[in-house]
């Protein structure tokens, strides 16, 4: 046995017994992620509404684990309600869930981000309509007006910032600051009817497990019919059949797992490089356009134009707002202020100061110093960061 393979030997024994260790003494921790799993009990899994899915679907509840496209194709169903809770689906799955609504199904659809050209063939566009660490969600109808729900951990705040005429508001998303925003809705499409919730957190173990919280989950799930209810869950609720699987499973198998692919690259690493021959060393060549964009920047500030300076400035600053964030630069007016409040997330005291300069160096009769480029310059690369 040659000194180097003790050498790797023994690093491994150290990093194993130091992670051992580590596990030992590991505290357990909270995983925060939104994996809507129906067989997670982690806070925002869908342990618990899978357990009382069926009681509240009346036993009419099936679960299928092929997706809208497979399913479809091998069997012809009656009129039945469809349910679809944060599932990444296909393209043609989709078509194959609103062609069954054509027929006269319903849908129950409870996604954050919908693929675009569903949601235009359905009448709405979805988008961050709230960026507060806070939501309540409530019901228009009047009788379920004392069942809301208030979403305290990392709610979405997605919602719908367009729908069509004819689209019918059934929930909002209510804060303290701003108007209330529509966030789950009805659309008549063909013989049947779609209903589109954008905030599927509420129906998580971390909601449904506080007390009243249900009342809400029941009231927005009233308006299907009492009739079959398939709903499409992720494959990732199903059984791993990879080979792995009793490894990664295991917490310490699975670090042991790593450590040994780990070692096995360093090993590879250092053994290769140490038979490599010396590769000479070549300067790249030397980009001068950076030199040049000093020369020109130096010369403007000899030549003292501020103004000329300030105004390409604002120019370069408003196409980029046309081309990165789809904003109207032609009028700055308070629709144009909160709409870059709203994409960048800037305090709106900024965004006014910012648009106020920009208005000087629009202007060739103002008159510019120093202070004012300075500013507008720190002003418009602080939007953009």
């Amino acid at each position: 046995m040659n000194k180097t393979f003790k050498t790797y030997a023994a690093i491994f024994i150290i990093v194993m017994v130091i992670l051992a260790l580590l596990e030992v003494n590991k505290k357990e921790t909270t995983d925060w992620r939104k994996n809507f799993d129906i067989n997670e009990k982690s806070p925002f899994g869908l342990f618990v509404f899978n357990n009382e899915a069926k009681a509240l679907f009346k036993n009419n509840l099936k679960k299928i684990e092929q997706v809208p496209y497979e399913y479809y194709s091998q069997h012809k169903k009656q009129a039945h309600n469809i349910v679809v809770i944060e599932n990444n689906l296909d393209g043609e799955s989709w078509k194959k869930i609103l062609t069954q609504v054509s027929e006269g199904s319903d849908a129950f659809l409870m996604v954050t981000r919908m693929p675009k050209e569903i949601s235009d063939s359905i009448g709405y566009y979805d988008s961050e309509i709230s960026f507060e660490e806070e939501n309540v969600l409530k019901l228009t109808d009047k009788k379920f007006q004392n069942d809301f729900i208030n979403l305290d951990k990392f709610p979405s705040g997605r919602g719908f910032s367009f729908i069509k005429p004819k689209v019918e508001v059934l929930g909002k998303t209510v804060e303290k600051k701003n108007t209330d925003q529509a966030n789950f809705i009805k659309v008549k499409f063909g013989k049947g009817t779609i209903y589109a919730h954008s905030e599927p957190l509420f129906l998580t173990n971390y909601y449904l497990l506080k007390p009243g919280n249900t009342k809400y989950a029941q009231d927005v799930f009233s308006y299907l019919q009492d009739r079959e209810t398939l709903w499409f869950v992720s494959n990732k609720s199903s059984t791993s059949r990879f080979f792995m699987r009793f490894v990664l499973s295991n917490p310490a198998l699975k670090y042991a797992w790593w450590v040994f692919l780990g070692g096995l690259v360093l090993f590879i690493f250092f053994n290769a490089k140490r038979k490599q021959r010396i590769v000479p060393v070549t300067e790249p060549l030397r980009n001068t356009s950076l030199d040049f964009v000093k020369s020109i920047g130096n010369l403007y500030l000899q030549e003292g134009d501020f103004h000329d300076m300030m105004a390409k400035k604002a120019q370069y600053f408003l196409n980029k707002v046309r081309m990165d964030l789809l904003i109207d630069t032609q009028n700055l007016d308070e629709e144009f202020a909160k709409k870059l409040h709203l994409k960048t997330g800037k305090t709106m005291e900024m965004i006014n100061e910012a648009i106020l300069l920009i208005k000087k160096a629009q202007d060739p009769y103002a008159s510019v110093i120093k202070e004012d480029l300075t500013r507008i310059n720190k002003l418009l690369d602080e939007i953009f960061k």
